[in-house]
């Protein structure tokens, strides 16, 4: 019960900064989240010295798109289909489904490469390699979620309820991406 005061204390402010600046608070949240679940991922993964570039390159790509783009995205969602449109879940569920998630994870693959660094090619490259594997990895593991968040959750906090499952997705796409870098990175000293 000591800790359910500060975490209520919380969600107060953050419940009162979604209703009052809800871009710049789905932006700071995006930031936060993105940079949280890369670093929890480099935890978990074991290493030893924890990389603070990619940790910013996460946070920044929350700050500029992660928290802004599915803030417009869903808002838009709601206002195209509204409730009281036949089917409206499913309908969100498609759109969102087939074609938001294919071109937000392709973006967030490539945009993020870049972010870090890396030229167009390797960021190309990476986005290849990856792109396939995230996208029906989050069709299979997300759609239920999804579904959940569409039919129960009511829409002003549909966001944080993204931003929820968004942490673990990090952990999830971090882990990816090292293991394909590590690859990438054992198949350039073979040719060498």
């Amino acid at each position: 019960m000591i800790l359910s005061k500060p975490i209520m204390k919380f969600m107060e402010v953050y419940f009162g900064q979604l209703y009052s600046n809800p871009i710049r608070t789905n932006a700071i949240s995006g930031a936060l989240i993105a940079a949280a679940g890369n670093y929890a991922s480099q935890f978990l993964a074991g290493k030893k010295i924890i990389d603070n570039h990619t940790i910013l390159s996460y946070g920044v790509f929350g700050l500029i798109f992660g928290g802004t783009i599915p803030h417009f995205f869903y808002g838009g969602l709601d206002s195209i289909i509204p409730e009281e449109a036949g089917l409206a879940v499913v309908k969100r569920l498609l759109l969102e489904r087939i074609i938001y998630t294919p071109l937000f994870q392709a973006f967030y693959l490539y945009t993020l490469a870049r972010i870090e660094g890396k030229d167009h090619k390797t960021a190309l490259r990476q986005l290849e390699s990856l792109y396939w594997t995230v996208l029906t990895s989050s069709w299979k593991y997300i759609t239920l979620i999804e579904l959940l968040n569409q039919l129960v959750v009511p829409p002003m906090i549909r966001i944080f309820i993204l931003n929820l499952i968004a942490f673990f997705w990090t952990i999830y796409i971090s882990n990816k991406r090292r293991q394909e870098e590590i690859r990438a990175n054992k198949k350039t000293k073979k040719s060498l």
